[in-house]
């Protein structure tokens, strides 16, 4: 089972539900569209999570932002 997620919620929320269920969290982005994804550090976190905010799992994949790391300046 995935760690990853895309919930329709916000961050805040996202993180209060993860620190209720003693969850946590490998990293969490926005995503364009409305809602976050989240990556647990664990596979039973993710499963108790998506059973918990079931409602909130989006069904329909979202992309994502680009992202490109900037070029240094030296």
């Amino acid at each position: 089972m995935s760690r990853a997620m895309q919930l329709a919620m916000s961050e805040e929320d996202t993180l209060a539900l993860c620190a209720s269920h003693k969850v946590a969290v490998s990293a969490i982005e926005s995503l364009p569209g409305g809602g976050v994804r989240l990556v647990c550090k664990s596979s039973s976190g993710a499963v108790l999570l998506r059973l918990k905010a079931r409602s909130k799992v989006m069904k329909i994949h979202q992309p994502r932002e680009g992202h490109r790391p900037g070029t240094p300046i030296w």
